[in-house]
């Protein structure tokens, strides 16, 4: 398993773990992409979150923190580097360290976002 594919691997847990009571639209190899549900019935699904391979790094994608800055409070200096935007994080191979942060930070996210 090439160094992306891991990183993707290991980012999907992250995201998978946090996904109870969310929608799993996408789920193929090198793409999960995950919806929260409708707030009312005859709303449309929202984006929380995305794991994608792209040509040279893997992208995290959380979007209650755009909505919402203040969930990365206490975010390290480390992770904050990998950001791209407002609520995507970069990865080209596995960081254990910061993919611990990570999955706090999107606990914190689901728990906002429900």
């Amino acid at each position: 398993m090439n160094d992306l594919a891991s990183t993707f691997a290991s980012l999907s847990k992250v995201l998978r773990k946090h996904a109870g009571g969310m929608s799993i639209k996408t789920d193929v190899p090198g793409h999960l992409y995950v919806e929260l549900p409708p707030a009312r019935p005859k709303d449309k699904p929202r984006f929380f979150g995305a794991v994608q391979v792209k040509k040279s790094y893997v992208s995290y994608h959380l979007m209650p923190i755009y909505e919402d800055p203040g969930l990365l409070a206490g975010a390290s200096d480390a992770l904050r580097k990998r950001m791209q935007g407002k609520s995507c994080f970069n990865f080209s191979t596995a960081d254990p360290q910061l993919f611990e942060e990570l999955d706090a930070l999107t606990g914190r996210c689901a728990a906002a976002a429900k």
